[in-house]
């Protein structure tokens, strides 16, 4: 199944882009039943970002968080309990259910931890660019370059000075 969108003339222009276009076209597969459990995704700021599932029911050892390449699974297993407290549940509405939650991830988006309070799962996120891909300034030919500022797109988070001195030879 595609998409209504036709990406066809973006591929034709662009160089290195393909998964972001696979990704686009098939956002609307695998996501008929997953709606369980349900989240929200939450931007802190520039680069941080969280992401809270409602877990009731689920103990922290029964909850596995997988962070692999651009991609972040959760998933959740409920061990077998044979109501040892011996209740007899008339509606059972908490769900207890075994279930496997996939995050499509951004390039350089780390996972930095998580934590469980009162039924809901964080899980906190930064983007981290790495230096060599940080903008900075070159100079042109042998004229010494002065002291120049250059701020990332990143956010003011991310401000760098540059000083490049050119060699005279």
């Amino acid at each position: 199944m595609r998409s209504a969108f036709d990406f066809s003339p973006f591929r034709r222009s662009t160089v290195g882009f393909d998964r972001l276009f696979d990704m686009l076209e098939n956002s609307t597969l695998g996501q008929g039943g997953e709606n369980y459990p349900p989240f929200d995704l939450i931007k802190l700021g520039d680069n941080d970002f969280r992401i809270e599932l409602a877990v009731a029911g689920f103990k922290p050892d029964e909850l596995d968080i997988t962070a692999q390449q651009n991609v972040l699974v959760v998933s959740g297993r409920k061990r077998d309990e044979t109501d040892d407290k011996g209740n007899n549940y008339i509606y059972r509405g908490i769900a207890t259910r075994s279930f496997e939650r996939r995050f499509a991830l951004a390039d350089h988006i780390q996972v930095k931890g998580a934590d469980m309070k009162d039924g809901l799962l964080s899980i906190e996120l930064v983007r981290e660019i790495p230096e060599s891909m940080k903008p900075k300034t070159i100079s042109i030919g042998n004229q010494p370059a002065a002291r120049q500022t250059v701020e990332a797109e990143a956010g003011p988070a991310a401000r760098q000075t540059v000083e490049a001195e050119a060699e005279h030879a």
